[in-house]
Parts: structure tokens; sequence; C-alpha cells
């Protein structure tokens, strides 16, 4: 992988269950010798969850990526101007963002970050989250997955007997996925198998 050196924006957002999954890939971007700027939506600053309360999660991120967050949306604007970011990642990307991206809606820090990068017609990859990705936000899957310079995380239904209408990315791959779209390519398979336990 060609990451070393490489200026990675890592956005998250509301899917608290994903947490866990995600921050470890943040880790591994730095160990890959990526400089990653977190990029965090209100709910991640706000929200405290079964999954954690927001200022651990904050702690975390600090920690692991050595740099402070990107909060607002005036922050988060001259990633566009500036040509800040080699790749933008959105992990985990929940149905609500989802929806904001496919409708070009910019009223957060993360989705400012996103329309910022797709302005330079540089990489923005989305690792969803979200139990609607086959129910009223398959329309805005549908309208991402051939937008130019947008790449996927592969994702693949985590619990179809239960949430049959939820997909969720393979966080695993986040490190793999950025490599492959930074140099234009969209990482294959894009639909796999994504289980967690029946019941969650």
């Amino acid at each position: 992988m060609n990451i070393s050196g490489k200026t990675i924006g890592f956005g998250l957002t509301g899917s608290h269950c994903t947490h866990d999954e995600v921050l470890p890939q943040m880790e591994r971007l730095v160990s890959l010798g990526a400089r990653v700027m977190p990029i965090l939506s209100h709910t991640v600053q706000t929200v405290d969850s079964k999954f954690g309360e927001a200022a651990k999660w904050l702690r975390k991120i600090r920690t692991i990526s050595g740099e402070e967050p990107i909060t607002t949306v005036p922050e988060a604007e001259p990633i566009g101007p500036k040509k800040l970011l080699d790749c933008m990642l959105i992990a985990p990307c929940t149905g609500n963002s989802l929806a904001r991206l496919a409708n070009a809606l910019t009223d957060g820090p993360v989705l400012m970050a996103a329309k910022a990068q797709m302005r330079n017609q540089r990489p923005v990859v989305v690792a969803i989250s979200t139990n609607d990705a086959l129910g009223l936000n398959a329309a805005n899957l549908a309208r991402l997955l051939p937008a130019k310079n947008i790449y996927f995380v592969p994702f693949g239904q985590d619990n179809p007997f239960v949430k049959p209408n939820s997909l969720v990315a393979r966080m695993e791959m986040i490190p793999e996925t950025v490599d492959a779209a930074m140099r234009g390519e969209q990482i294959q398979p894009l639909i796999v198998e994504k289980y967690r336990v029946p019941g969650t």
C-alpha cells in the first residue's frame, strides 16, 4: 500500500456501534505512515450512548491521530482551497450522512470536508453503517455508487433476518480501500458478507 506520507481526512459520524471497529483502522493508517486529520460530526462530539461517552471517543481519537479534530464547518472549509487532503474518508457513514452527501447538503463539518474534497476532484471514501440502506436510503446509495471520485469500502448485510434493510461496511478493509481510491480504483468485490451476532 502506498499510504506513507499521505494526508487522510477521517470523518466520523454517529453510528456509535461501529466506532470500536473504526478506530483500529485509524490506528492502522497512522502506523502505515499517513497523517490522519479527524473530522467529527456534531453527534460524535456531543452524544453519550451505551457504546461510550463522547468525551471518551474524543480522547481516543486525539491519542491515535495526534491531531486536534476538526469540529466545525468553518474549520473544514479550507480543505478545498488549500488542497489539504489526499483522500477523504467517512467512516462510519450513517444513513443520515449518506442522504446528505447524495443530495449535496453541507450542514456539518464532515459533509463540508467531503464537499471541499470533491471540489478538487480528489477521492472520497465512504464506509456505510445504516439500518435503512436497502430501504428509503437505497436511492441515495444508488446515486453515489456511480458518482465520480466517490469510492466505497466493501459492505454487506450485518443482520439480514432481524434488520433486512441494514448494510455495514467491512471496516477492516478501510486502508486497502483508501489505497485503491487514491489510484482511482474501486476495490472489489464491493458487496461482501458482513454478519454480526444474531439479534444485535
